[in-house]
């Protein structure tokens, strides 16, 4: 018994896809989606069949690549002791009886 391809291996050639690009399929999936042409389900399945092998499906497309993602740190300078690093780093106090500053 001869070995049967995958689906997948069986590749059309470049004038068959120009037949089936300029004939009138796609038209006619149109018009009957609109609902000015009638046509049996099996016409339907066909045309789709006959598209799906001249356009590309979009879902099988895989992406790949690299992505890079670059930051900026801002370090400190270096503090010369705890105590210096403590008063660099604490909480800013808020003057609650100083005079609101006007703008402009």
């Amino acid at each position: 018994m001869a070995a049967r391809l995958p689906p997948s291996a069986f590749r059309m050639s470049d004038e068959h896809r120009l037949k089936i690009a300029n004939s009138n399929i796609l038209k006619c999936l149109i018009q009957h989606a609109e609902g000015t042409r009638e046509m049996s389900s099996t016409q339907v399945a066909a045309g789709l069949g006959l598209l799906r092998k001249v356009l590309p499906d979009l879902a099988i497309v895989e992406m790949s690549g690299e992505v890079q993602h670059s930051f900026v740190a801002r370090i400190p300078e270096p503090a010369a002791n705890a105590t210096e690093w403590l008063a660099s780093q604490a909480p800013k106090q808020l003057d609650l009886n100083a005079e609101p500053k006007k703008a402009g």
